[in-house]
């Protein structure tokens, strides 16, 4: 018989912490497991129920010790500080992981495979090398505008006129100065390598995920925003209920502030993904963009949900409707299995 009916196991790198309850709830196991301990532990277990913050490398271990038969919940730490009693510690906050799994209306994390987790880090890393390119970038125009020499904004023109400026003897610049931006410039060059790269591995995944690419003929989602909803949509989008849970999980719905009967809608929540909800608030913005040009040459928008949209909307409040709406579309183009089509109706409609 199982004398374990639930276990909260607090994560870190070397030394876990587990706490576990009987199926009356009495705490029957607290014990501290080092890393190497971990799998040869759960895998002498009968199945039980197992809840984890989703925190670095729960995904991992949820995986592995869902292979072992058991069941594993993850769960957001903001969902989970409310149950830590008394001071916060290993101890304690696996004790209010354990309570916290176990609430009948709580919710939880989906558990991402391998292969979603791939697509995430390709996005986050080429970000990361994008965010140092714009640092390298600003600091060579400092450096030159400490002597004098100001650039107008755009790599393209550091790329034309940074190596003329080198070569210009009558400029002032020190020799030593000079070498040092030749360095900087090279490092540049080596970022946007490893930024055309990643790119590319985008790309070629691209090709190769059909949800991907049913998500691309929606207007107003490019590669990128394909990729990552792709990722976190999976093959079916059966994580979320609807498109607005995706919506809501993107922080692209109204944040309340209601109390004694008096309904107040604030701006957008921005919880989840900022980097994702910046994706599709963007391409919105590409689509707008696009109207209202048609709009000024007197030709019809392409599109009159935004045109009405922005007879009545500021453009940025219009972008995140709009961004609302393709996070919507695409749950519905994933759940339902379907392509894109710009005249579809549902069966509401």
């Amino acid at each position: 018989m199982n004398k374990f009916s639930v276990i909260g196991i607090d994560l870190a790198k070397n030394v876990f912490q587990v706490h576990g309850v009987d199926g009356k709830g009495k705490p029957v196991l607290r014990k501290k497991l080092k890393r190497a301990q971990m799998k040869r532990f759960f895998a002498q277990l009968p199945p039980c129920l197992i809840g984890m913050e989703a925190c670095a490398s729960a995904h991992y271990w949820a995986r592995t010790l869902k292979g072992y038969g058991h069941e594993v919940r993850l769960m957001a730490p903001a969902f989970v500080k409310p149950y830590v009693k008394s001071n916060k510690n290993d101890r304690n906050d696996a004790e209010a992981i354990c309570e916290a799994v176990t609430r009948p209306h709580m919710r939880f994390v989906a558990i991402k495979t391998p292969e979603q987790q791939a697509v995430f880090h390709l996005h986050h890393g080429r970000r990361q090398l994008v965010k140092q390119r714009v640092a390298m970038s600003n600091h060579i125009r400092g450096v030159l505008l400490e002597f004098g020499i100001a650039l107008p904004q755009g790599d393209r023109v550091l790329r034309e006129q940074l190596w003329m400026i080198l070569e210009d003897a009558e400029n002032g610049l020190p020799v030593w100065v000079r070498q040092l931006l030749a360095q900087l410039w090279e490092a540049f060059k080596q970022l946007e390598e490893h930024i055309e790269h990643l790119t590319r591995a985008l790309a070629q995944w691209h090709r190769e995920n059909e949800v991907s690419q049913r998500l691309a003929e929606i207007p107003g989602i490019g590669l990128q925003t394909a990729t990552m909803l792709a990722a976190v949509l999976g093959a079916r989008g059966a994580d979320f209920r609807n498109g607005r849970q995706l919506a809501a999980y993107l922080g692209l719905v109204p944040r309340q502030a209601s109390s004694g009967g008096k309904e107040r809608l604030l701006g957008i929540s921005e919880r989840g993904d900022p980097y994702l909800r910046s994706l599709l608030v963007h391409g919105a913005r590409a689509v707008i963009r696009h109207v209202r040009r048609r709009q000024a040459a007197g030709e019809a928008g392409g599109n009159p949900w935004v045109e009405q949209l922005l007879e009545c909307c500021h453009p940025n409040e219009a972008a995140v409707a709009l961004a609302n709406k393709l996070a919507r579309t695409a749950w519905a183009i994933v759940a339902h299995q379907r392509s894109w089509q710009a005249d579809w109706k549902g069966a509401a409609a």
